[in-house]
């Protein structure tokens, strides 16, 4: 995922309903801009291929065998 900017936090905090204007989806995308930085050198090569939902599942089946 992309460094988010402003007009893609205000959609994302919309459909979650918290509504606000843009100088807070300006602030939010300044805060959290970082850390995507920080990430953009490994986007896409860490071994991520399970779904976060099964992780649980996944475990529990490692643990029993």
């Amino acid at each position: 995922m992309t460094r988010p900017g402003p007009k893609e936090i205000k959609v994302m905090t919309d459909i979650a309903g918290v509504p606000q204007d843009s100088e807070v989806s300006a602030r939010i995308a300044n805060s959290i801009g970082p850390a995507f930085d920080g990430f953009a050198a490994v986007a896409g090569t860490l071994p991520f291929d399970l779904e976060p939902a099964s992780f649980l599942l996944v475990q529990a089946a490692q643990v029993s065998k």
